[in-house]
């Protein structure tokens, strides 16, 4: 776990938006319907990593924009 903190402090900042103020995507991972729905068009039109902000996540974490962050996660 060491390893993966240490990678992520070498990124720089952390790429907010997607994680906290998205509401299709911080929805989906909540569980809610409707914003899964979008969010599977969004995947579908953009790819695999999503939006621009879906894919500054990607990058960061490692973690796609439809999938919650691993355990005790940074996203503080």
């Amino acid at each position: 776990m060491t390893g993966s903190v240490e990678m992520v402090k070498n990124k720089g900042k952390p790429p907010v938006f997607c994680e906290k103020y998205c509401i299709i995507c911080k929805g989906a991972r909540e569980g809610n319907k409707l914003c899964k729905a979008i969010q599977n068009i969004e995947l579908k039109i953009f790819g695999k990593n999503g939006c621009i902000w879906g894919a500054a996540r990607t990058r960061y974490y490692g973690v796609t924009p439809d999938k919650k962050l691993p355990g005790n996660s940074m996203k503080k």
